[in-house]
């Protein structure tokens, strides 16, 4: 079995009209980085995760969850 991080980044931000560039300053990051973070190619640090969790007021579980998946065979 392996993992594969679940981001909801682009959810919240969009739902808040909080462009990409706003929360990287709210986050102190750059804005790449929340470009790959919503695209899936990123995976955050803890500090980065519960940074952004409390610009938007919800737990870290909300927006990063892990999900199980079925490795395929090579």
């Amino acid at each position: 079995m392996m993992g594969t991080l679940v981001c909801k980044l682009d959810q919240y931000r969009k739902k808040r009209g909080m462009s990409q560039e706003k929360l990287a300053e709210l986050t102190d990051c750059r804005r790449e980085t929340i470009v790959r973070l919503e695209k899936g190619l990123y995976n955050p640090s803890l500090r980065l995760a519960y940074d952004i969790a409390q610009v938007f007021g919800v737990p870290i579980e909300e927006i990063f969850s892990y999900e199980e998946t079925e490795e395929q065979e090579k």
